[in-house]
């Protein structure tokens, strides 16, 4: 987070205590985007400089281009690289432990942690050998940037910037029992920085939004800094706030501090299924070889609300029957998704030729399927037809080649349904 002083004055602090601030959490509202997020910081400016002093590791966050200062106007913007904690005490004493007894040195370059003790001699030390006479900030070693705005007034306005800190995924778990089943998800609030989000307002925003620069993010929790973070009085509550131009957007209802290096998880949302089904599929391509295999354990559902993309879980009968990725999907629009090969349900393909010409064919498609289950499931298949012009079972395919078998298949038994297909390449 940014520390802010809005006037010369305020410039002067000491080194020591403008990277403190600079480490603390600062009030702010966060838009986070699945791959990024967006900070902003109402900022008030009683003269016509303003500075922002961020460490190092939130410049190599920031996307490139993206901090902007709203509501204030300005002539110039001069970024500057800052010194570190740790170089304010060059000169200075310090506390050096070694061989179980402390001494008092002189601390003579940060850079390579040069002292010279009390004989004299110059030499380097580890940076866990020293103590200091006040609290050192989190990364105490490192240097920072400046950012100097010149303002023509002063006033109020927003600091605002992009970086590849802060992203969110939902994650869903369907559960199933016979033909009940359930939907739940849960939002994932990704802090990948050293910073910590004392956060006023939060949204979150679904749906693919291409930026600039912007870098994949690698993250590693750190369990000790997750660990010092203070656990919220309450936590809030995630709703739906409508659609942005086809991005999906939710709100966080309350104020909230996110941790560095953390994960914040929020239940999220509780869809009702307005229908669900399991079935057994196959997507495939015509053709005129003999061919047999299994089936695959597929599931379709609908649900009630806009689903924004992520992973989903499947608990049949509360084990884990296996994990996806479902797509952005609209209210009532369907997911389709399969989960592996189902081994109880299999099938055996022939193909017939009733006649053919230069230009085509055409063809009786055979399926016979044997089912070891113990309750009746359905069995569709999906067949993709090349050709200029394709009849299916005598009806003419206006744009999608495919012939498409529906066939319920009863517990033990085994079923056989056929299609017709007509081929013709000719102009």
């Amino acid at each position: 987070m940014p520390f802010i002083s809005s006037d010369t004055a305020a410039r002067t602090l000491s080194l020591a205590a403008a990277l403190a601030l600079a480490a603390s959490a600062h009030a702010t509202d966060l838009r986070i985007y699945q791959n990024f997020g967006e900070v902003r910081t109402p900022i008030t400016a009683s003269g016509n400089t303003y500075q922002v002093d961020l460490p190092d590791s939130a410049w190599q966050n920031l996307i490139p281009g993206t901090i902007d200062l709203e509501g204030l106007s300005y002539t110039q913007a001069v970024q500057m690289r800052g010194m570190s904690w740790l170089t304010g005490l060059e000169g200075k004493p310090v506390t050096l432990r070694e061989d179980n007894k402390t001494q008092t040195v002189t601390l003579i370059r940060a850079a390579d942690l040069l002292i010279k003790d009390a004989l004299g001699q110059y030499r380097n030390v580890s940076y866990s050998q020293l103590s200091f006479p006040v609290l050192p900030p989190l990364n105490a070693q490192q240097p920072g940037q400046s950012l100097i705005y010149s303002l023509t007034k002063p006033g109020k306005g927003t600091l605002s910037y992009l970086t590849s800190a802060l992203g969110w995924t939902p994650r869903y778990t369907l559960q199933t029992s016979g033909s009940v089943a359930s939907l739940s998800a849960l939002a994932d609030i990704r802090n990948s920085s050293d910073q910590v989000y004392s956060v006023t307002a939060t949204e979150l925003f679904a749906g693919q939004v291409d930026i600039q620069n912007n870098r994949p993010v690698l993250y590693e929790s750190r369990a000790a800094d997750a660990m010092a973070a203070p656990a919220p009085i309450s936590a809030p509550k995630v709703g739906t706030l409508g659609t942005v131009n086809g991005l999906y957007r939710y709100g966080l209802d309350s104020a909230f501090t996110l941790p560095a290096n953390s994960t914040y998880t929020l239940p999220f949302l509780t869809p009702k299924l307005s229908s669900f089904e399991r079935y057994a599929s196959l997507t495939t391509y015509f053709n005129t070889q003999k061919s047999d295999g299994t089936l695959n354990r597929s599931y379709r559902l609908k649900a009630d609300q806009n689903l924004p993309g992520g992973q989903l879980t499947v608990r049949e009968d509360e084990r884990i029957a296996g994990q996806t990725t479902i797509e952005e999907t609209a209210k009532g629009e369907a997911v389709e998704f399969s989960l592996g090969r189902d081994p109880d349900i299999r099938y055996t393909r022939s193909v017939q030729t009733l006649g053919t010409t230069k230009n085509g064919g055409s063809y009786k498609v055979t399926y016979t399927f044997t089912s070891s289950k113990d309750r009746q499931v359905r069995a569709e298949i999906s067949e993709q037809v090349g050709g200029r012009k394709v009849s299916i079972d005598g009806k003419m395919q206006a744009n999608q080649n495919v012939a498409e078998l529906r066939v319920d298949v009863p517990a033990g038994k085994t079923v056989t349904k056929t299609f017709t297909v007509v081929i013709d390449n000719s102009e």
